[in-house]
């Protein structure tokens, strides 16, 4: 099997966090944030960082309730997911991301990057968690 990129999304109303990684390694790295104060602004920053690198595929973060049950915010993210994939013309897969910003926050609490100071980084760690979430259930299906 080839190696493909793989360019994962946290979206979010203010903020949408992007991470980047390949099946080959299957590894997953935090990439940048954008600012997505308007629909406009968050497709051109998602079609910015595609065609910088150019992945096979893509991953949308899903927000669902602790209990799985879905809220507005998961419509949003669904919505924004399926623009995604017919601006792009790649396959989306969406994944759960319950508690990728609490993992995050604790991912850069431990390197000694957490607080107000370092907010603006939860947002592609976010993503990293996300996107390592399903490069890990890519390697164990496969």
């Amino acid at each position: 099997m080839t190696a493909e990129t793989v360019v994962a999304f946290d979206y979010g109303e203010r903020f949408i966090g992007v991470a980047v990684g390949d099946t080959g390694t299957g590894i997953a790295h935090p990439l940048e944030t954008i600012e997505s104060r308007s629909r406009d602004a968050a497709m051109a920053g998602a079609t910015r960082v595609a065609e910088e690198w150019k992945p096979a595929r893509v991953v949308v973060g899903l927000p669902l309730a602790l209990d799985g049950g879905e809220h507005e915010m998961t419509r949003r993210a669904r919505s924004f997911a399926a623009a995604l994939g017919r601006r792009l013309n790649l396959p989306v897969a969406l994944v759960d991301e319950r508690l990728s910003s609490a993992d995050a926050e604790a991912r850069l609490r431990d390197a000694g990057r957490g607080g107000r100071r370092h907010k603006s980084l939860v947002h592609p760690v976010a993503a990293q968690v996300i996107l390592q979430g399903y490069l890990d259930e890519q390697r164990r299906a496969s």
